[in-house]
Order: structure tokens, then sequence, then C-alpha cells
């Protein structure tokens, strides 16, 4: 299926891993060209390489930090006039008490799953109105929907972008201009892996074996964790030409894990 976005320009911010990576792909995959942030440079530098090599289209790394002015101003330089923005960041850590979680936590948590995305979406989508095409997928987390003390760090926060994202999406759709969002549940990302070899190592058991009793404890219905891969594709049909008529929307793509009926 051709999803008519070749030759369009995006930014994807927090693109050199996990869900980031996969949109990237993803979009460079349809042949849209990338403006890829990170602000880990050797990992973004790989990334980058890996998915010219692959698809050829023209890629820019840049190596910021998103949630800091300085970030933003370094990343729409290299791309003022987006066709698209694709927004995610590293999650933030697992808590297991709400009484735990300390002011400069929540300060920080703001910056980069708050505050970040709006200065992003609030500087680009006028071009995009007057240009009258753009798309905009802001990925953030199934527990902005589906409440839990553990992801409370991570919750709130991208439950106000939903909000101010579907606000926004109602006042620029007549401009062709097009606002999702995608709320992901477990999914292999580099943070993932990252947190479960380390409970392996500790437990003496593998990574598959912590991921399976993750799955069990809560009840997965898909029995698995997501792939990447699989969630970059749904953010590049949010990002069609076809999708003009979708406004607003928030899809959970989480294994069935969430308990509502919509």
């Amino acid at each position: 299926m051709d999803l008519g976005i070749k030759g369009r320009k995006a930014i994807v911010n927090g693109g050199s891993a996990g869900m980031g990576k996969g949109s990237a792909f993803a979009l460079a995959r349809e042949g849209v060209d990338l403006v890829i942030s990170a602000r880990g440079e050797e990992r973004l530098i790989k990334t980058c390489e890996e998915i010219q090599k692959e698809t050829n289209v023209n890629i820019t790394p840049i190596t910021a930090d998103h949630s800091t002015d300085e970030g933003r101003e370094k990343i729409l330089a290299a791309c003022p006039n987006p066709d698209i923005l694709v927004g995610t960041c590293t999650p933030p850590p697992v808590t297991n008490s709400y009484k735990d979680v300390s002011t400069s936590e929540w300060r920080q948590t703001l910056d980069v799953s708050l505050l970040s995305p709006v200065e992003f979406m609030k500087a680009t989508i006028p071009g995009m109105v007057e240009r009258k095409w753009g798309r905009v997928v802001n990925i953030g987390t199934g527990a902005a929907k589906t409440p839990t003390e553990i992801r409370i760090l991570s919750g709130p926060p991208r439950a106000a972008l939903v909000n101010y994202s579907v606000a926004v999406s109602k006042k620029v759709a007549k401009h062709n201009v097009v606002i999702n969002n995608i709320l992901p549940g477990m999914h292999h990302t580099a943070s993932i892996e990252e947190r479960y070899n380390k409970l392996a190592e500790e437990n003496g058991t593998s990574y598959d074996e912590e991921i399976q009793k993750f799955v069990e404890n809560w009840k997965i219905p898909a029995k698995k964790f997501g792939s990447q891969d699989d969630l970059g594709v749904f953010v590049a049909m949010f990002c069609s030409e076809q999708a003009s008529y979708v406004i607003g929307q928030s899809l959970v793509i989480d294994g069935g894990i969430g308990n509502t009926t919509f």
C-alpha cells in the first residue's frame, strides 16, 4: 500500500532507539526524508547509517536534548518546515510508590514528556497550516489511559499531552493538518532490554524469562511484548495521505492489557 508520503520531510525526536527508531524506519521505507534527534551521538549515528543503508533516503542526525530550548532550536534549525512531526522519549523510571516521587523528578518528566512536544507543535504546526498539509504523531503511553502507580511519572504528563493534542487537532483539521497519538504498552525497546537484562542478572534468569514473568503477572492477553517495528508501521499510517479523516485519536497498542471498552 502506497501511503502517499514519499518525498515528505519528517522530524523524529528520540529516534535513535526503541519506538522512535521503529517509526523512523517505517517512514523511511515510505520514502520520507528524516531529521532524527537523540541525546546519545554514537547510537544515533549508528541508527541513521542503518536506516540510510536500507532505504537510501536523506537523513540528518542531530545530537540534542529536545527537552531544552537549546536542543529544540538545534533540531528546528535543521528542519524548520517539517511535513511530519513524530515525538517520543526514553520513559521515566518505574515508581514503586507515589510517595517516593520528588518534585525534581516531576519537573524533569514534565519537560521531556509534555512541554517539549507542546513547544515543537507550536513551532511547526503554523507552517503545516500555511502549506495545507501536516501530520503530527505523539508516542505516549498506555498509562495515559489506564493509570497505574508504577507508571505514575509517565502516565499523567502524557495524558495532559493527549488532551492538548486533541484540542489542537480540532482547530487545524480543516487545513489538512492531522494530529493523533499512539499509546503503547510493553514493547521490546532499548530501555526495556536494559531493565530486564539487569533483572535477569540479579535473579539468575534470562531476559526472556523475566519478560514472561511480567506477561503472566500483568495478564497480557497477547502473551508477549510488542515490537518497535510493528508500532512504527502504525505511526507511518497516521502520517499517511489516507489519514486525513482521522482526527485527534489515541490508538492504544498494548497487547490487550488495557481494561477499557473504548
